[in-house]
C-alpha cells in the first residue's frame, strides 16, 4: 500500500501541486485540481484508508490504525493531499463519530456521502470568548423546544466551513443549563445543515496570517433551529463524543506531521549540499550538519511513539491509549517547528517566503501546538498518569536510598 501510494502521488498529486497553490493564492477553494484526483483514488483502491470500522458495503480499504500510521506520513509530504485520499479533517474525525453514534437516518443523509466523498463537514466546538482547552467552559446553548432545538452562540476555528462541497456542521454545546448538572453531562452535539437560517460564517481568520481556501472559520448561531433528530449519540453526552472523536484524529494529523518534516529534511540537504557560503559548501558548516543529525533522529523517534500510540488504539481500545496520544501530539507538534525552523534557516530569506513551503508548514506545526488540546494540557495529563503510577507504588525505590548516614 506505501508503493502504491507514493507512486500515485508522484505521478499524480505531486504534477497538480502548483496548480493548487496558484488557484488557492486567489482565495477559491481549488476544486478543479482536488476532484479528478478523488476519483482517481478511489478507482486505485486508495480511499477511506482511515477508518479501521469500515463495513463491507461501505466504499474504501478497511485499515488499522497502525497500518494506516505510514499512508498518512506519505499523504503529509503534500499538506492539501489527504482529501484526494477522502482521508481529510475534520472529516475523518465526523466520520467516526457517525459511524459511531449515527440514527439510521443520519447515516443515509450525512454518514454516506461522506464516505463517497460527494460532501464535506465541519466541527463547531472552539469558542473565542472561554478557553475552550476546557472543553467543559463551551457556552453555546443547545435548548430543546419542542420537536427542535434552539442554537445560540460563537464559535471559530471552525475549518472547512469555506469548503465549496461543506453540507454540514458538528456543533457542540451545553443542553443541560442547570447548575448541579455534572460538568461533564451538560454538553451534547447536534448536525446542523450549513444553510439553516441563524448560521452565519462571519469571517475566515487566518493562522500567521494564511488564509486557508476551505476556512478557519468564525460562526455565530443566532436561534438556529434544527429537529430533534439531529442530535448526535445520546443528550448530554457530547464531552464523551469529543473525547471519542480525538484519538485516530490525533494520530492522523502526527503521521502527516512526520511526512512533512521528512519533507523539510530533504529540502534541507538538498539546499545545504548546493549553496555555497564564505567559499564552502552549507554542508560542510558543522551547526548545519548538528541541525540534519537532530532532525533525523527525532523525526525517527517520534515516528515510532505515534506507531506505539497507534498499535496500542488497535490492541487495547482507543481509552486505554489516551495517554500515548497526548504524548504524540505534544512530542509532533514540537518537532514540526524545530525541524521546519531548521530549514527555514538554512534556506536564509527564502525560507520565509511562499517560493516553498517550508514557511507555511512552520506555521501548521505552530497552530498544531493549540487545536486538538494545547500542549500544556497534554503535559498535565502525561503528569498526572505519571504521578499516579508512582502514587500506586511509593516505597517501590527505597532500596536504592543509602541509610548510612
Amino acid at each position: 500500500m506505501q508503493r502504491t501510494l507514493r507512486q500515485f502521488m508522484e505521478r499524480h498529486v505531486v504534477p497538480r501541486y502548483h496548480d493548487y497553490e496558484r488557484i488557492a493564492a486567489t482565495g477559491a477553494y481549488p476544486t478543479e485540481v482536488v476532484e479528478p484526483l478523488k476519483q482517481l483514488a478511489r478507482e486505485a483502491g486508495l480511499w477511506n484508508l482511515f477508518l479501521p470500522g469500515l463495513r463491507d458495503d461501505e466504499p474504501g480499504t478497511r485499515m488499522s490504525n497502525m497500518q494506516y500510521s505510514p499512508l498518512a506520513e506519505i499523504m503529509g509530504r503534500v499538506y492539501w493531499s489527504a482529501e484526494v485520499f477522502n482521508c481529510n479533517a475534520p472529516d475523518t474525525g465526523n466520520t467516526e463519530l457517525l459511524h459511531l453514534f449515527a440514527t439510521p437516518e443520519q447515516h443515509e443523509r450525512w454518514l454516506k456521502p461522506l464516505l463517497d466523498g460527494s460532501i464535506r463537514s465541519c466541527f463547531s466546538m472552539t469558542e473565542p470568548d472561554v478557553a475552550s482547552s476546557d472543553a467543559t467552559n463551551i457556552c453555546t446553548t443547545i435548548r430543546r423546544e419542542g420537536d427542535e432545538y434552539v442554537i445560540n452562540g460563537r464559535k471559530w476555528f471552525t475549518t472547512g466551513a469555506l469548503h465549496p462541497n461543506c453540507k454540514f456542521a458538528i456543533v457542540m454545546g451545553v443542553s443541560d443549563e442547570s447548575p448541579d448538572a455534572p460538568r461533564h453531562q451538560r454538553h451534547s452535539m447536534v448536525i446542523v445543515p450549513l444553510d439553516t437560517p441563524g448560521l452565519n460564517i462571519v469571517r475566515n481568520v487566518a493562522i500567521m496570517h494564511h488564509h486557508a481556501p476551505e476556512g478557519h472559520c468564525e460562526v455565530t448561531y443566532t436561534d438556529v433551529r434544527v429537529p430533534v433528530s439531529n442530535l448526535l449519540g445520546e443528550e448530554h453526552s457530547g464531552f464523551a463524543l469529543a473525547q471519542a472523536r480525538l484519538g485516530p484524529g490525533r494520530v492522523h494529523h502526527c503521521m502527516r506531521t512526520i511526512g512533512q518534516c521528512e519533507l523539510a529534511v530533504e529540502m534541507m540537504c538538498e539546499r545545504a549540499l548546493t549553496r555555497r557560503a564564505f567559499g564552502k559548501h552549507l554542508s560542510d558548516y558543522a551547526n548545519v550538519q548538528d541541525w540534519i543529525a537532530q532532525s533525523r533522529v527525532e523525526i525517527d523517534q517520534a515516528r515510532l511513539l505515534v506507531l506505539q500510540a497507534a498499535w496500542k488504539m488497535d490492541m487495547f481500545g482507543n481509552k486505554a491509549a489516551h495517554i500515548d496520544v497526548s504524548a504524540i501530539k505534544l512530542v509532533a507538534a514540537q518537532l514540526q517547528t524545530r525541524v521546519l525552523d531548521r530549514a527555514i534557516q538554512v534556506f536564509g530569506a527564502m525560507g520565509i517566503t511562499p517560493d516553498t513551503p517550508l514557511s507555511y508548514l512552520w506555521s501548521w506545526g505552530r497552530a498544531m501546538r493549540f487545536f486538538d488540546g494545547p500542549d500544556e494540557v497534554h503535559l498535565r495529563a502525561i503528569a498526572r498518569a505519571e504521578l499516579a503510577r508512582a502514587r500506586d507504588n511509593l516505597g517501590a525505590t527505597a532500596a536504592f536510598y543509602s541509610t548510612s548516614h
